[in-house]
């Protein structure tokens, strides 16, 4: 986070102290209000041309070799912007203060569709899935699942569906809401549905004590719940000056940390967890060297990750499965 860094606590400061994603540090300075950005996306050619491809432009793998009249290679320059990329137009704010910074976009945004793009362009482990992207922003990563997945589900206070982390789940429709809250309500169907998904995707909802903790126990109702979920969770570790340890620490990240076991425990241990209050979520960093950067507009730094969490149920879970 750019220019200014998050109070450890709330209250008015957060209402009106304004905040700056490193994304939009390019973005022409004064500006208020919605801007467009255009992100564009490299694409490797095996699996581009059935996946992602430019409106009425299919992309084309295949070369046709072409001799001229004396019998030479006519070697034909490919076209990279209109053949091995796409771009997609994102509306979002500048600045933000704290409570509304879903308004831009962050780079664990962005790393994360990195991801998304690669597992989609090489395996077929998302072909087909219902998926819940949680505290979603503009959307971008949902938007990138969607030509492969069977379903979607973007949830942020504005976009296609409310899930307040603070309340309980499944959500409820109060009988007085307005037409707008009713817009974005749960349908039984869909809870139905969301309970089915097998991905649940987040990106940047890791920056307020209070925000983790609502979010890990709006997670433990989603994933004990339906069939089984794996949770990929893109973050950045954000660094601040402490008073109670006298040094540049990441809080917010320690904090997120104390709701992990290793990721390497085996069966005796997770067995143990079936008495234990927390954590039940297991966890591993993904090795982002091994994630290509498909998309051109941001630099990922040195403090970005991604985390593959799983949920370890209790027997009784398992078996009303």
């Amino acid at each position: 986070m750019a220019e200014t860094s998050i109070p450890s606590n709330g209250g008015d400061l957060e209402e009106h102290e304004q905040v700056m994603s490193e994304v939009h540090l390019g973005c022409p300075p004064g500006l208020s209000g919605p801007h467009i950005s255009k992100f564009t996306f490299s694409l490797p050619p095996q699996g581009a041309e059935s996946i992602w491809r430019r409106q009425g432009e299919a992309v084309s793998t295949q070369q046709k070799i072409e001799l001229d009249e004396d019998g030479d290679l006519v070697v034909k320059r490919r076209n990279r912007q209109s053949n091995q990329s796409c771009c997609l137009t994102i509306q979002h704010n500048i600045t933000s203060s704290i409570p509304n910074v879903g308004l831009q976009v962050w780079r664990a945004e962005l790393i994360l569709s990195d991801f998304v793009l690669h597992k989609i362009h090489t395996s077929s482990e998302f072909e087909g899935i219902v998926s819940l992207e949680l505290g979603a922003g503009t959307g971008m990563v949902g938007i990138i699942l969607a030509p492969v997945a069977k379903r979607v589900f973007i949830t942020a206070s504005v976009y296609v569906r409310e899930l307040n982390w603070k309340n309980s789940w499944p959500p409820t429709m109060d009988s007085e809401s307005s037409e707008t809250q009713k817009r974005f309500s749960w349908t039984a169907s869909e809870v139905e549905e969301v309970q089915g998904a097998s991905l649940l995707l987040a990106a940047d909802v890791i920056y307020s004590d209070d925000l983790t903790d609502a979010f890990f126990n709006t997670l433990e109702r989603l994933m004990s719940q339906g069939s089984e979920k794996v949770l990929y969770l893109a973050l950045e570790k954000r660094y601040n000056f402490s008073l109670d340890d006298l040094d540049v620490v990441a809080n917010g990240y320690l904090r997120f940390q104390s709701y992990l076991r290793d990721a390497e425990v085996d069966n005796a241990e997770c067995e143990s967890l079936e008495h234990e209050p927390l954590p039940r979520f297991v966890g591993k960093p993904i090795d982002l060297t091994q994630i290509p950067q498909y998309v051109r507009e941001y630099n990922r730094g040195n403090d970005i990750e991604i985390w593959q969490i799983k949920y370890v149920r209790r027997k009784s879970q398992s078996q009303t499965l």
